[in-house]
């Protein structure tokens, strides 16, 4: 199973310019899967992140992860049970950057569900540009009803 960006819209409360995620693919139901991040020059952040020498901040790296994790665990839960909820971020561990992630490229998140217990869930993840760590961490989030 894979989902275009219109169906992650579907799952996800992110807005343009905070949704991140252009695709999620390889889904494997509550599992694991791959988001896929185009980082484009003319995306937000790389404006002012840096004019001469333009990266992908770290903290929209982890921000990615987490909406790949939402998008990967509501798109394999029950609907109702996902309606009106929200995917809150907990914690970030282990996090390392290990290259900078420059514009004009194809960002590739592969992330893991590790375990869940009621409504909180650990995650894992790795992202890589043309088969190349980038990143990788560990976090945590919870599902939380929406006000």
């Amino acid at each position: 199973m894979n989902l275009k960006k219109s169906q992650i819209i579907d799952l996800l409360p992110h807005r343009e310019p905070m949704l991140l995620i252009d695709e999620l693919i390889n889904i494997k139901k509550l599992h694991s899967a791959t988001a896929i991040v185009n980082v484009r020059k003319d995306s937000f952040y790389v404006q002012g992140h840096f004019p001469d020498q333009p990266v992908m901040p770290g903290v929209l790296i982890v921000e990615a992860f987490g909406q790949a994790a939402a998008a990967l665990t509501a798109s394999g839960i029950d609907k109702k049970e996902y309606e009106n909820k929200l995917v809150f971020l907990m914690s970030v561990e282990k996090a390392r950057f290990r290259n900078p992630v420059i514009p004009n490229c194809k960002l590739e998140l592969n992330i893991e569900a590790i375990r869940s217990h009621g409504r909180v869930w650990k995650y894992k993840g790795e992202a890589f540009v043309e088969g190349k760590k980038m990143a990788d961490a560990q976090w945590s989030a919870t599902i939380v009803d929406r006000k």
